[in-house]
């Protein structure tokens, strides 16, 4: 048994290059269950070591993202070295792991991860190496959301910055949220993707 579920997501600071963790930093983190929603924000270091102590206490599981192994979980860990914060992620490249865009600048590809107790399984792998390649579908997490049902938050992506509080705060809690139930409905598939647990 795999343990509990939780969606994760993060928010960077577009305001110059939300995708370079070297000058954006985290602004928000959305983690998910099936039964509890927890939105982080603030201060970085303040925002980072919540998530972290959030991760230590909770029950472990399964950290599900989407596009994690090449973006969420290197940008964390960058952006906590920069704040010189230690956390309880590890991290593990491995170069079998394809990609079909750039990598997260400084970072040679893509990663299997562990926050402590926690394994993680990126969904958009999961997808992408399925229903992405048979059904020639974008795999971007609102386009397959869409083609399942689902209604997640929309917004300009490369303005996440001019967002409200609440704007923000919503849209990150509903890509948490999609993420956790796209992989839910393919769990006995999805499963399989399980990241094992890093040796660093």
């Amino acid at each position: 048994m795999a343990g509990p579920l939780y969606g994760l997501d993060i928010e960077t600071d577009t305001s110059e290059n939300g995708l370079d963790p070297a000058v954006a930093a985290v602004i928000s983190v959305a983690v998910v269950s099936d039964t509890d929603e927890w939105v982080l924000e603030g201060d970085e270091s303040s925002l980072l070591l919540r998530l972290d102590l959030l991760l230590r206490e909770l029950e472990p599981g399964v950290l599900v993202t989407w596009n994690g192994a090449a973006f969420d979980m290197p940008f964390l860990a960058d952006r906590a070295r920069r704040n010189g914060i230690e956390l309880g992620l590890s991290l593990r490249h491995d170069p079998t792991i394809l990609s079909r865009n750039e990598p997260l600048a400084g970072h040679p590809g893509s990663y299997r991860a562990s926050w402590y107790g926690h394994r993680h399984l990126d969904g958009y792998r999961v997808f992408r190496s399925d229903a992405g390649a048979v059904l020639r579908l974008p795999c971007g997490l609102k386009p397959m959301a869409k083609f399942v049902g689902l209604d997640p938050v929309e917004v300009d992506r490369e303005n996440i910055h001019l967002l409200t509080d609440h704007e923000r705060q919503a849209y990150v809690a509903s890509d948490a949220r999609v993420t956790l139930e796209l992989v839910q409905r393919r769990w006995e598939t999805a499963k399989r993707a399980i990241d094992a647990s890093p040796t660093i």
